[in-house]
């Protein structure tokens, strides 16, 4: 290897770039392409990245399988950050084994270690935790180690386990540190904003008031009655009821938990279950059935009692209290705004994957939102992509240290 191919790699594992395309802008070799495609994803240009990416593939010899393969992990990390979820899962397994088989653990890692990232990301948490309780991170470097950690912290947040994040969190920062590159310590600090951010609200007693996630996480440990509009479940610290697939059920449920320890009127639950201004018989025969409904699916939980002005929710246990836990914004497209919020571009197909739903439900949301200007677009056709303004000027997920050649 010339000496300034070894050069070039090292400036960008320092996270220097343009250091590196210094020492490679003009030349038009493989491994020249290569690392001239790692440059260009760390500076943001991730279209021209990509492009000399798969150019670099191209001209590696049939021989030099691991070069090949070091190119798919760092086009599979540029897709990532493009939330390009559709990029093929087995072009990048095929890639790892491939740097596995022949000794090249630091890039196999980083490879499972993207596979997890895209599991996190479209909320597989089971399949991400058992790929990544198959890698080892003890033997990895500071920059890769980084990742490793914040995908740790990432999985214990969703899991509502505070500590364990916060713990990683810390793991992920003094690595960072002993890169010595600042776009990590900067990811870092970018993940421990959550911790620090509103993630839901309670509402009890008529009152309302926001919570971070360590106090969404006691919430949920103690003895309240919780009914939890970010899940779409009934909830206490032994046991859960979930109505994400009856809504009419979970409207009444909120509708009952915010107005304890009083009880909500029937008209007020019928606008709410039904949307009808002027109820009539038929909505109110309706209203008993479906509190007849929600009786028997929270018997293990509390009772719903009729009363002279309507229903009310009383816990078996006389000192529990019932709380609601909301979303910290709701509005009609709140779940697409939630992934838009991360600061990246997607394209309506990656929100599709990653809510669940179909394209056509998620691009009817993106026009809504689009025509109040809380999102915008840039490009056209397959290439057109969604964000929440301002568009930023680069990654927030950078390429590190992707590809480099062996030293």
């Amino acid at each position: 290897m010339d000496s300034l191919i070894t050069a070039a790699a090292r400036a960008l594992a320092a996270g220097d770039p343009l250091g590196a395309l210094k020492r490679i802008a003009l030349r038009e070799d493989a491994p020249a392409l290569a690392l001239r495609g790692i440059a260009m994803a760390q500076l943001g240009d991730l279209v021209r990245a990509k492009a000399l990416l798969r150019r670099a593939a191209r001209a590696f010899s049939p021989k030099e399988a691991v070069a090949r393969a070091r190119c798919v992990v760092a086009e599979a990390e540029i897709a990532l950050v493009s939330r390009d979820l559709a990029w093929p899962a087995k072009t990048l397994e095929a890639a790892r084994a491939t740097l596995e088989a022949n000794g090249d653990r630091v890039n196999a890692a980083h490879a499972r270690t993207l596979a997890v990232r895209r599991l996190l990301l479209i909320g597989r948490l089971d399949e991400a935790e058992r790929m990544l309780a198959e890698l080892d991170s003890t033997s990895l470097p500071p920059a890769s180690r980084v990742a490793h950690e914040l995908v740790v912290a990432g999985i214990a947040m969703r899991r509502l386990r505070t500590k364990a994040a916060r713990a990683a969190l810390v793991r992920a920062e003094q690595a960072a540190i002993e890169a010595g590159i600042p776009a990590l310590t900067a990811e870092v600090e970018s993940a421990s904003l959550v911790m620090r951010t509103t993630a839901a609200r309670l509402i009890a007693k008529g009152a309302e008031r926001p919570l971070l996630l360590e106090e969404v996480e006691a919430l949920l440990a103690s003895e309240a009655l919780v009914v939890d509009a970010c899940r779409y479940v009934v909830c206490d610290a032994r046991s859960t009821v979930s109505l994400a697939t009856r809504p009419i059920l979970f409207t009444l449920a909120r509708a009952l938990g915010e107005a304890w320890p009083g009880d909500a009127p029937r008209n007020a639950l019928i606008a709410r279950a039904f949307h009808s201004k002027h109820p009539d018989e038929t909505h109110r025969a309706r209203l008993r059935v479906e509190v007849g409904r929600l009786r028997e699916a929270l018997r293990t939980l509390a009772e719903v009692n009729a009363t002279k002005e309507g229903f009310t929710l009383t816990p078996y246990r006389a000192t529990q209290e019932i709380v609601v836990l909301a979303p910290p914004v709701e509005e009609p497209h709140a779940a697409v705004l939630a992934f838009l919020s991360d600061g990246e571009s997607w394209s309506s197909s990656a929100l599709a994957i990653a809510l669940g739903v179909s394209a056509r439900t998620v691009q009817r949301a993106l026009d809504a939102l689009a025509g109040t200007g809380k999102v915008q677009s840039f490009g056209g056709g397959r290439a057109r992509r969604w964000m929440t303004p301002p568009m930023p000027g680069f990654p927030t997920i950078l390429l590190l240290p992707g590809p480099l050649p062996s030293s």
